[in-house]
């Protein structure tokens, strides 16, 4: 629960009228706006109270009670989500949150009533259907088998409907029990008070005849279209359940035990505890193979960490004391002790799953459209039901004829597929999503994707790494590259600047042999010196050089230093006793894909703009790297914000991809945010879609799985509503057996959830 949100578990509903009816009522408490999803089965609910004592105030126990009761009142079951109870691997019961949400397998149900109503139900079906078959007085055992099956195997569904019925309601259990127990009912009446109980054999060919006066009896009407909607409804279950597999696995990843340093006597001492029970600031161990049990930083210790379930991403990362690591990710390589900076509700995975369950919530407005359609759908059929029977009726056909076109009205409706058209698409694609390091922020970001036609790119931390590395070396005649290199290296030891930081590992990653430095001073903003095999070394600004120490550069090093300035670089002067020797430019570096993330964005139908606060030269060479035409520079946050609304005006869709918190307005303001997952909070709170690796190409692939989705949604909504438009009429014109009309009642909400579970295969490009 968040300030002013509650979420709560909803039971009881079996299609989307059921959502739509929980969301009308809950929608009728002051300053309560709902969102029910059926497939997810949980209702969203944003409190604002006219009595808080400030915006956002925290929802309180009250409020929860009164949206259960008003859920209640509805005829459903509601229940406040329990906080997961983490169990250590070591517990002797074995039993997890989530091996109990396991058995309890609302599909298991289902598939026991289902085998049950199958075996009572096929004989029914083969004996009205084979006149061969057909013995003396074999109408009786049908009866027998089919009472069991109308009564026991649909009781689901009467008991649904009488519910509903007490509230002054009708869904989708409605019509399918009234349709079962009219061909059961009309069947009694024919045994028992017609002739169909000593004469049975009139029934020959009845089940696919057009001919309305075949058949008296409708027993394989009530066993046949309980079976099928059964398979359907656990067939649905089963695939809802598949469709959410990629978060309930997120959710799983966290490690159940840790290893904590506690103080003792003769020094610190391993504890083995429950991973739930860490506090920011314990000190644990994490040995290879095991998984980092809670957000935190390296305190000690080298290893490489696989965070292919957060990023998406297969290589291995290396870390070291004082970077940071993530829970749930796990360390392949040497020993680690980490310091825990985030637990619980704050960690990386935690606040994963809560992007993944709010995009799976939210509704698109094309499935708002579905809903109110659904919510209307049931008094319909109904009326369209009573139509057809009387229109048969006046028009001349007989009762018979009457009540088969009205049965087969009654059945072969179905809100369900409506229902979980976009519930369904949303489940698979934000779950595929999450293995692939894409949060995508809900159904609304969808239908933006499709209309972006711009994508704005902020250059550092985006294009580029972000951090400073080494570009070049450039020596004079009194000394070489390497020695330059060498001696800039001995004294920006001593630093922790970023461009000292830069050198340094720039030394390391060349092999260059490290020279111990003494009498190490710095110049805040100018530059760094320090003494090295006697010699005084400087490191800094030209104009620090020249101010300060009187020093000159020679014409090559004047040239060096124009070229790395308009090239985005930063240079900084080598001089040893009183004489520059040297220069040597550090600077930010285009990302090794960034080139190929265009030409996808490209092929994507979007055109690519570079927007960045740095100098024209620089934003011009890394466009021209890349393959970006259209550059912004010398961007402030506001002037950010001003050109995604320039560009707007100019009748683009903007989509902003950026990592900081001077993006963050931008974000906001684009039709589509996209933030790179190591930028800051503030730049992915502002987004719409955050790519968790950080990876340039994945925004790629994040437009191609947000548009996929969106796709298998509207392909569901337009089979879901074409579905009906034809069969109905079909029905009611008594061109539909209602055998025929429960098996394709059932297999549309098949089709939809199966044709949804597609986008699980979605594969990034190559």
């Amino acid at each position: 629960m968040t300030d002013g949100v509650v979420e709560l578990d909803i039971t009881g509903m079996t299609c989307a009228s059921c959502a739509n009816r929980i969301e009308r009522k809950l929608g009728k408490l002051p300053g309560v706006t709902a969102t029910v999803n059926y497939a997810t089965e949980k209702a969203r609910v944003q409190i604002e109270r006219a009595d808080a004592a400030e915006p956002g105030a925290t929802v309180g126990t009250a409020d929860t009670a009164a949206l259960i009761a008003a859920v209640e009142s509805a005829g459903y079951g509601a229940t406040v989500p329990a906080p997961p109870v983490p169990t250590s691997s070591s517990d002797a019961s074995g039993s997890s949150d989530a091996s109990d949400r396991r058995d309890d397998d609302p599909a298991g149900g289902l598939r026991q009533r289902l085998l049950v109503t199958t075996v009572l139900a096929v004989p029914v079906v083969v004996l009205s259907m084979v006149p061969v078959l057909q013995f003396p007085n074999w109408q009786w055992l049908a009866l027998a088998l089919a009472a069991p099956v109308a009564v026991w195997g649909a009781l689901p569904f009467h008991r649904a409907a009488w519910v509903n019925a007490r509230h002054g309601a009708a869904t989708m259990d409605t019509l399918v029990s009234v349709g079962v127990l009219a061909a059961f009912g009309w069947s009694l009446y024919a045994l028992f008070f017609g002739d169909a109980g000593m004469t049975g054999m009139h029934m020959t060919f009845a089940w696919f005849a057009t001919d309305p006066e075949a058949s008296d009896l409708y027993l394989e009407v009530a066993s046949a279209v309980t079976v099928f909607i059964l398979a359907g409804r656990y067939m649905e279950a089963r695939a809802k359940q598949q469709s959410g597999a990629a978060l309930r696995a997120l959710l799983e990843l966290g490690a159940k035990d840790a290893t904590v340093l506690r103080a003792g006597d003769s020094g610190p001492t391993e504890v083995r505890v429950p991973a739930a029970s860490l506090v920011v600031g314990d000190v644990v161990v994490v040995r290879p193979g095991e998984r980092i049990p809670s957000d935190g930083t390296v305190r000690n210790g080298s290893s490489a960490v696989d965070l292919s379930m957060l990023t998406g991403e297969s290589v291995p990362v290396e870390v070291r004391p004082g970077d940071t690591v993530t829970g749930a990710t796990i360390n392949v390589g040497g020993r680690l002790v980490v310091t825990i900076t985030r637990v619980g509700a704050d960690t990386e995975l935690a606040r994963m799953g809560r992007l993944i369950e709010d995009a799976q919530t939210g509704k698109a407005e094309v499935q708002r459209l579905a809903d109110r359609v659904s919510g209307v759908f049931v008094p319909i059929v109904i009326g369209l039901a009573l139509l057809a029977f009387a229109g048969w009726l006046v028009l001349g056909g007989s009762v018979t004829a009457a009540f088969t076109a009205s049965v087969a009205t009654l059945i072969i409706a179905c809100p369900c597929a409506l229902g979980l058209a976009t519930p369904t698409a949303l489940l698979v694609g934000t779950g595929r999503g999450s293995q692939l390091g894409i949060l995508i922020g809900g159904p609304q970001v969808l239908e933006r994707t499709r209309a972006v036609d711009t994508i704005v790119l902020d250059k550092t931390g985006t294009v580029t790494s972000g951090t400073m590395s080494l570009r070049s070396v450039t020596g004079t005649t009194d000394a070489d590259d390497a020695t330059v290199l060498r001696l800039a290296g001995a004294v920006e030891a001593g630093s922790e600047h970023p461009v000292g930081r830069a050198i340094v590992d720039g030394a390391r990653n060349l092999a260059v042999e490290p020279v111990d430095a003494s009498r190490f001073t710095s110049t805040p903003g100018a530059g760094v010196q320090a003494v090295v095999d006697g010699d005084v070394v400087l490191v800094g600004t030209a104009r620090w050089l020249a101010e300060s120490w009187s020093i000159e550069l020679p014409e090559t090093l004047v040239d060096g230093l124009a070229a790395a300035e308009q090239d985005g670089g930063t240079a900084v002067v080598v001089a040893r006793n009183g004489a520059a020797i040297g220069l040597v430019v550090v600077g930010d570096t285009v990302k090794p894909e960034a080139a190929d993330a265009v030409r996808r964005f490209t092929a994507l139908g979007l055109r690519p703009v570079l927007l960045t606060g740095d100098n024209e030269g620089a934003a011009r060479a890394v466009a021209a790297e890349v393959g970006i035409d259209e550059v912004h520079a010398r961007a402030t946050p506001a002037s950010k914000l001003e050109t995604v609304r320039r560009l707007q005006s100019e009748g683009r869709t903007v989509a902003m991809v950026g990592d900081g918190v001077n993006d963050a307005a931008a974000l906001a303001a684009a039709d589509l945010g996209i933030a790179m997952g190591a930028g800051t909070d503030a730049a992915i709170a502002a987004s719409d879609i955050t790519v968790v690796s950080g990876r340039l190409t994945v925004v790629a692939e994040a437009i191609r799985l947000s548009r996929a989705t969106l796709r298998t949604i509207k392909g569901n909504l337009f089979w879901a509503f074409a579905y009906n438009v034809a069969a109905i009429p079909l029905a009611m014109a008594g061109l539909l057996n209602p055998v025929l009309a429960g098996a394709a009642m059932a297999f549309s909400s098949v089709f939809v959830v199966t044709n949804s579970l597609r986008l699980r295969r979605f594969a990034p490009l190559p």
